[in-house]
């Protein structure tokens, strides 16, 4: 990413250790020094009474005063979402910001959203959700018309609570910039059936911890097994291709950076584990939507979006009118 400038917000004489070590990434880098930061358990309210300053309320408000096009972080995700919201407002029609993870599956990647930032939504929520979702997954994967679904108990059309059928209702009634597919199950998200798969971040965000969890869980017992014994230490040598090409693809860095969908500017939440390969791909995702039509591709369906809920209202009988 040669053509990437970065502004780096934190404790100037930290980041100048790193950067002396590297001196193509410190030809690309201007250092905003403060000492203010916000901890990683710190509750989100007080990091909007407290967080002006710090390192990451500077790096979210470089966006709002156009010094900057993006802000990538990997910092407490709560005070993140709850400042970024604070400073640059949401777009013009969204209600609320997801999460939205991208996942490795059969047949590429799936978007997810969304994972942890909304635990209850309605039908209307949802479908914002996808809108977001699709123009995300058109932006950094490539996707021309992005396939779309709602995450349910079944695919049948009578399953489901009335915010998953509502959203289902919405998706089928309106011209969408996106393919939408119906509804899809737990299974899919593995198998990669449609490119973004919608849920409540409460459900997105067990879904997303429990695959991390079985992902560690395989990698734990693959290792063990081909070191229980002899036999199996060469069976491990002579699949050693085969096995580093699943722990690359299988690798959650390589897939690394969820934004903050739904703001007015581009925020990435990258994974606070993160090493340098990881947070390289959050750098990636924030690069590729800032060279996208994304926020024009939201807006338009989003237009849509609000001239059908327009139409359902105008079309319902005024309250206490009989029929």
């Amino acid at each position: 990413m040669p053509d990437l400038r970065f502004l780096l917000h934190g404790d100037e004489s930290l980041i100048n250790a790193e950067l002396a070590r590297l001196p193509a990434a410190k030809a690309a880098s201007t250092v905003h020094h403060t000492d203010k930061a916000i901890s990683m358990d710190e509750k989100p309210a007080q990091a909007m009474r407290r967080g002006k300053g710090s390192s990451v309320w500077n790096a979210v408000e470089a966006i709002k005063e156009g010094a900057a096009t993006a802000a990538v972080s990997a910092g407490n995700t709560g005070a993140l979402m709850a400042i970024s919201k604070l400073v640059l407002r949401m777009a013009a029609g969204v209600s609320r910001p997801a999460i939205v993870a991208s996942w490795p599956t059969l047949n590429g990647v799936t978007a997810v959203l969304d994972v942890g930032a909304n635990v209850e939504c309605d039908a209307e929520q949802l479908v914002e959700f996808a809108i977001m979702g699709a123009a995300f997954h058109h932006a950094v994967h490539g996707s021309v018309r992005p396939t779309v679904g709602v995450l349910n108990v079944g695919s049948e059309e009578e399953k489901g609570h009335d915010e998953v059928r509502g959203a289902h209702a919405l998706l089928r009634a309106t011209a969408f910039d996106l393919d939408y597919r119906g509804f899809v199950e737990g299974n899919d998200i593995a198998k990669g059936t449609v490119d973004v798969i919608v849920t409540d971040g409460f459900t997105g965000n067990i879904a997303l911890k429990t695959a991390e969890g079985l992902a560690r869980f395989f990698a734990t017992e693959l290792r063990a097994t081909f070191t229980s014994g002899p036999l199996e230490m060469l069976g491990a040598l002579l699949a050693s291709g085969g096995l580093g090409r699943m722990r690359k693809r299988m690798d959650p860095g390589a897939v690394n950076g969820g934004p903050l969908l739904g703001l007015n500017g581009i925020v990435v939440k990258s994974h606070g584990s993160a090493d340098a390969k990881s947070f390289a791909s959050a750098i990636r995702v924030a690069a590729d939507l800032a060279r996208s039509d994304f926020a024009a591709e939201i807006d338009r369906n989003m237009q849509r979006l609000t001239a059908t809920l327009s139409e359902v209202t105008a079309a319902e009988p005024a309250e206490g009118v009989a029929q």
